[in-house]
């Protein structure tokens, strides 16, 4: 058989992901804060984009100089009227402009009416070497002197702005007084630099000393003076240390609290009986070393955090209609409002002067009318998933978590004719307003837990609330296991097995059966 090249033609179909394409998607799958973000960067890059508002148009500066002479116009013709009048003395053309005469005519000195004016409460015969020494020396260092002898009042008042302060730049300035020498410093320096957010030291002192080259008693030594800076409790290498260097603090680290600093795993398992043992104390002794515990700073380092949270702003919000359904609608105030500027595209491309410059104003335009559309795309279909969510889950706006159903992808994928992965991409980082609180829409969505009775099927998330209203009503003379909970859920006719009731109350942070008695007999003791 003979190889031989050859050329042939064929027809066929492909999705090419075009670039206009990847950015549809892009901005479909972006949180509000991001998208602000986006459009923000390809405002600056496309000059035929503009905000919707008007603060981005070309025209606004020129609107914004006509109000101004609008605006003194009619000043100048108010001040005309007023002085043909009988007249407004403040309206009067004949005003002196002498500090004698104002204050002549006010009937008291200037310095009372503007007391922070650094021209006022002088007479002009004083003006002069002597002003300096009657003005209030805060307002000489806050105004700056011209090269013509006046004061100028353009400082600049961000410089008075109180800013954030770190953990290690207020342990930093603490240290400087505390250590004097400046070899110990630097260490101190180091380990300052190696705290957590927390507060917490993570450093293997032996391998720090090696490496610094100093011994390891002496760096016992730093770390035991860095150890009473404030905040109480910082350089701490576990818990148990933190606590008990908070504890020194209050002189409240007598040898039963040692003990049971000691045993603080014990705590955590809320086996009292060992610790009343352990630390040779009766219930009620042990309930208030607790609750000094509990009193004290686990992260004495976490108030100084830099970290800015941002408040949740829901992309969508429901609203109960008058016919007794629910309003669905977009918040406006996450969504950019861009415009193309086809006035200026259409001035700017008869003064292009070579083919580069042609192509880069045909660029822009596309660019430009795509982020357009695809903007308003997103919004159209953030509307029409979340309009399905409501309709889906109707029974949960009204009743409450109980009544959640289950749901997946695939069945808002199918109602709204749309594929999985857009609805997937539409509920990441987006949230909803409703009567019951602000949910991520991916709340909503569910795994199902078949019914006992052969029913509808159960919510995950409904029966995880089921679950905990159970523990949260038994009685602690009667604490309910998990197998006692699978028990009551298949009575109300929901299949469960007991690993998953595990799974779902280790979910919600609550304790096993066993450790929720120790602690509910100890509270009642």
């Amino acid at each position: 058989m003979a190889l031989s090249p050859k050329l042939e033609i064929r027809q066929g179909q492909t999705l090419i992901m075009t670039p206009q394409l990847m950015q549809a998607i892009k901005l479909l799958q972006m949180s509000s804060l991001d998208l602000t973000s986006y459009v923000e960067a390809e405002m600056e890059r496309n000059p035929l984009l503009e905000r919707a508002d008007g603060e981005g148009s070309e025209g606004s500066g020129d609107r914004e100089a006509g109000d101004r002479d609008g605006g003194e116009r009619e000043a100048g013709e108010a001040a005309s009227s007023g002085a043909e009048g009988d007249g407004d003395v403040w309206l009067s053309s004949e005003l002196s402009d002498s500090s004698r005469d104002i204050a002549q005519r006010l009937d008291t000195d200037l310095g009372n009416i503007y007391p922070d004016d650094p021209g006022t409460g002088r007479s002009e015969a004083g003006a002069g070497a002597g002003d300096a020494q009657q003005r209030d020396p805060w307002q000489t260092g806050l105004t700056t002197r011209t090269g013509s002898g006046g004061v100028s009042e353009d400082y600049n008042l961000e410089a008075f702005v109180a800013s954030d302060v770190s953990l290690q730049q207020h342990l930093g300035d603490q240290m400087v007084l505390a250590i004097a020498d400046p070899v110990e410093r630097l260490v101190a320096q180091v380990l300052i630099d190696n705290l957590d957010d927390a507060g917490y030291l993570r450093l293997d002192l032996d391998d720090t000393a090696e490496k610094m080259g100093i011994e390891s008693a002496h760096l016992e030594r730093i770390l035991a003076v860095m150890q009473t800076l404030e905040p109480t409790g910082v350089f701490a290498r576990s818990l148990a240390e933190c606590l008990k260097l908070q504890l020194i603090e209050k002189n409240r680290f007598d040898p039963a609290m040692e003990k049971l600093i000691e045993n603080i795993d014990l705590l955590a398992r809320h086996d009292y009986a060992a610790l009343r043992q352990v630390c040779g104390v009766d219930d009620e002794d042990l309930k208030e070393m607790i609750a000094e515990l509990k009193a004290l700073d686990p992260k004495p380092g976490s108030s100084f955090g830099e970290t800015l949270i941002q408040p949740v702003v829901p992309d969508v919000i429901v609203r109960p209609a008058r016919d007794g359904g629910w309003a669905v609608e977009l918040n406006t105030d996450t969504l950019p409002k861009v415009l193309v500027n086809q006035t200026y595209y259409a001035h700017i491309s008869r003064q292009a002067r070579d083919d580069a410059e042609k192509s880069f104003l045909t660029e822009c335009l596309q660019t430009a009318n795509w982020l357009a559309k695809s903007l308003d795309q997103r919004a159209r279909t953030i509307l029409k998933v979340a309009s399905e969510i409501v309709r889906q889950q109707d029974a949960f706006l009204v009743h409450g978590v109980q009544h959640l159903r289950p749901l997946n992808l695939r069945t808002i994928a199918e109602a709204i004719s749309m594929h999985e992965s857009t609805v997937s991409r539409v509920t990441s980082n987006k949230y909803m307003a409703t009567p019951r609180g602000i949910f991520e829409l991916k709340y909503f969505f569910s795994a199902a837990i078949a019914s006992a009775g052969g029913g509808d099927a159960h919510s995950a998330e409904a029966v995880r609330h089921r679950i905990k209203v159970l523990i949260d009503a038994e009685n602690p003379d009667d604490i309910l296991s998990d197998d006692t909970i699978v028990k009551m859920l298949k009575d109300e006719g929901i299949d469960i097995a007991r690993r998953t009731v595990a799974k779902y109350r280790e979910s919600l942070r609550i304790a096993s059966s066993v450790q929720r008695r120790r602690e509910k007999k100890a509270g009642r003791g």
